[in-house]
């Protein structure tokens, strides 16, 4: 039986996801962002336009990106590990963090951890740029088109900071809500190239009772869903092409963690049933991978909304098991 089944009425599901998912070389910061030097180009014509350090020790700063996916600048963060030279052929592992919706590039560099934990490693992590694109590159009615967030990240970002930044063929992708449903959309959709990828709240099944209409309310505000993906009944084609539980199959061999909370199914208490209904994607999304006999781990704990505080506590969690599976090393 198909696991969808037993999501909450299609009104209150759109109710509560619309709560789920509301929610350089120059001197250190506060300098300007200086000029790109030679950097190498993306396969598109993308191109790295200018970049800003951050810290007096040159180990954090911004890029300026030039998307043809996009038509416009976007920024992207990197953190980089002690060492890491722009000369060189050494390569490092890289992490990709991918934020929510209504967020943006600098939300996991503000509201986690991640300095720290990323400071004591030899690895790379990056932060681009999401906005509310919902990780996909846009439907737009059959048209297609910019916006291409996919495309931004999957090719522009990645072949820029692989380039350029030497990254070597050991990825890892985590995200928080509508991030986690992109790094396991992300790394389905782009078989092997991530080795590790992790979830913390986000929708794991598009298609359940109820997410498709929750997934307009949500966007009402930014662009009609049948704008991001079409819709749900005429072009269930391409729900399907960007739906973790339908993908699932491709996940084979892909290092897995997946992470929320269970909620409380109180439709009056927004925080707690946004989680409630996020909580039982990710339960139908455990039960698809176990019927496929795909090894993962997770972790559904009881109650919880969805918030930075259980994501700070997950990512403690999940960033070991990353390093593991990167062979990364220990630098402090």
């Amino acid at each position: 039986m198909n696991p969808r089944h037993r999501l909450t009425p299609r009104r209150l599901g759109a109710l509560a996801l619309t709560g789920v998912l509301a929610l350089s070389l120059m001197p250190a910061s506060g300098a300007p962002a200086a000029a790109a030097p030679a950097f190498r180009k993306a396969d598109n014509g993308s191109a790295i336009t200018g970049y800003k350090w951050l810290t007096k020790n040159k180990r954090q700063l911004d890029v300026s990106v030039r998307s043809k996916g996009l038509g416009r600048t976007e920024k992207v963060r990197l953190l980089l590990p002690k060492g890491w030279k722009r000369n060189t052929k050494k390569t490092w592992p890289v992490v990709y963090l991918l934020h929510g919706g209504r967020a943006g590039y600098q939300s996991w560099y503000k509201s986690s951890t991640i300095k720290t934990l990323a400071a004591k490693w030899g690895v790379i992590v990056v932060m681009p740029e999401g906005r509310n694109g919902s990780y996909t590159n846009w439907f737009n009615h059959g048209n297609y088109g910019i916006p291409e967030w996919e495309t931004f990240h999957m090719t522009e970002v990645f072949q820029l900071v692989q380039r350029n930044f030497h990254t070597s063929s050991r990825r890892a992708v985590i995200g928080n809500s509508s991030g986690g449903q992109g790094a396991i959309t992300y790394a389905a959709r782009y078989k092997g190239r991530f080795k590790y990828a992790a979830s913390f709240s986000g929708v794991l099944s598009l298609l359940s009772p109820g997410v498709p209409q929750a997934l307009r309310e949500v966007n009402s505000g930014n662009a009609d869903i049948e704008a991001i993906y079409g819709d749900p009944e005429a072009n269930r084609d391409n729900w399907i092409a960007h739906d973790p539980f339908s993908l699932a199959g491709n996940l084979r061999g892909t290092q897995l963690y997946f992470t929320s909370g269970s909620g409380a199914p109180i439709p009056t208490d927004i925080a707690f049933f946004s989680e409630y209904i996020v909580g039982m994607t990710n339960g139908d999304f455990k039960k698809r991978l176990n019927a496929l006999k795909i090894s993962h781990r997770s972790h559904i704990y009881s109650g919880g909304t969805h918030a930075w505080p259980y994501w700070k506590r997950e990512l403690k969690k999940a960033w070991p098991q990353a390093m593991k599976t990167l062979k990364a090393k220990k630098t402090t």
